[in-house]
């Protein structure tokens, strides 16, 4: 009986260590932690392949695992920082946003006078200048003003016909039927000679002049047909002109153009119709103006866009050729957003650092947009809500430039 009982605990013990033996087999192997890098525990910029002491505080590495770094240790150029670290260098970090709003952008511009204003004298016959009255450019003359007294044998000719005609048309009102006919005649003739005088170059106030005095005139007289500025002037005395010949330029500048220089997204921004100011180097003032033009053409130097303001000028204070700041006001649609500090421009690219989590951070690339207020758009490379560092950036920065290949070992 008691050979049994044996029996039956050594058959137990056989099937237990089959049992377990199978179980063994059965179950997964124990995984180690992939270790990634060894890092310096007092500054973790410092890595390295395998474990040894710290260079500059002789401190046993510590390994960094797989599993504890999280996706940003499996993230090209992510930057450790410690939490102290970053309580040292008073890292903040913030939410990217969407927003819109407005923003205002300056522009480098220049007086220009209103080619619509801009008025060329010349005379449609040949003659010369007898003399000139107070007409050097840049002179600020009024309407019908003489500038320069010429002689011309064609010109007198057809006022010598056009005073004829204006006597035939005169009458009294209990003239004959035959003479009503020829003064009729006589006023058809006097339009067709008074048109022949301003085509050849005589003013209005001067035809009017020989209608009310009923002389021939010895001289035509070149005047200023509006307020303004003489810009140019070609003519001298006893000096002879040939037809249409340009003797001056006189410019109306109570209304001017402001050309404005705009680059890129900022000529993209600007529409015609839109309002704007115009600023005044060394001046308090300021002018309102309207956007009436986005030129086709691009500076071949500058590879700017000109930008055509109409303003008013009350006053003169804008004088062509003068240069002035450009100020628009522009919508700005809605999309990401991050503080300006939070962007480091190197001109050539933008970038931001990105909280991957508690301890590491990605540099990334970015193109940005218009700027509102102290924020600035991401049109690429940032998604909404993603944290970016706020304050310290620039030292985020040097620290992930000190690591280098030359760093790990």
């Amino acid at each position: 009986m008691k050979g049994i009982y044996i029996f039956l605990f050594a058959a137990g013990l056989c099937a237990g260590g089959v049992a377990g033996y199978r179980m063994k087999q059965d179950a997964p192997p124990t995984q180690t932690r992939q270790i990634l890098y060894y890092q310096d525990p007092m500054h973790p910029a410092y890595r390295s392949q395998k474990p040894g002491t710290a260079p500059d505080c002789g401190m046993d590495l510590v390994p960094v695992y797989a599993d504890e770094a999280g996706a940003a240790a499996r993230v090209d150029n992510a930057i450790t920082i410690s939490a102290a670290r970053q309580r040292q260098f008073g890292i903040q970090t913030v939410p990217a946003s969407v927003d819109a709003g407005t923003t205002s952008i300056r522009l480098f511009a220049r007086v220009q006078a209103d080619e619509t204003r801009v008025f060329k004298l010349d005379f449609g016959t040949d003659g010369y200048v007898k003399e000139t009255h107070d007409d050097a450019a840049g002179s600020r003359v009024t309407k019908n003003q003489r500038l320069a007294t010429v002689y011309s044998p064609e010109i007198l000719s057809v006022a010598g016909g056009y005073l004829s005609a204006n006597e035939r048309a005169s009458g009294s009102s209990s003239m004959t039927k035959e003479a009503a006919s020829s003064a009729a005649q006589g006023a058809a003739t006097a339009g067709a000679r008074a048109d022949r005088l301003r085509n050849l170059g005589m003013s209005d106030a001067q035809i009017e002049e020989i209608s009310q005095t009923r002389k021939l005139p010895e001289d035509a007289y070149v005047v200023s047909p509006v307020d303004g500025f003489i810009l140019s002037r070609n003519v001298a005395p006893g000096m002879r002109f040939e037809r249409h010949m340009e003797l001056y330029r006189v410019a109306d500048i109570s209304r001017v153009w402001v050309e404005a220089e705009a680059f890129g997204q900022q000529a993209e921004a600007v529409q015609v119709g839109q309002k704007g100011r115009v600023l005044i180097p060394g001046s308090t003032h300021s002018m309102d103006g309207v956007v009436v033009g986005v030129l086709p053409e691009v500076d071949p130097n500058t590879r700017a866009v000109k930008i055509r303001l109409r303003v008013d000028n009350p006053g003169f204070k804008l004088r062509p050729g003068e240069f002035v700041t450009a100020e628009l006001t522009t919508s700005v649609p809605r999309g990401v957003t991050v503080p300006v500090d939070a962007v480091i421009d190197s001109g050539s690219t933008q970038r931001v650092f990105v909280r991957a989590d508690d301890s590491h951070f990605v540099p990334r690339v970015v193109r940005t947009g218009a700027q509102i207020g102290d924020r600035i758009q991401v049109v690429s490379g940032l998604e909404a809500g993603e944290a970016v560092v706020l304050s310290s950036t620039f030292l985020v920065d040097s620290e992930a430039r000190l690591r280098s290949p030359e760093s790990s070992r």
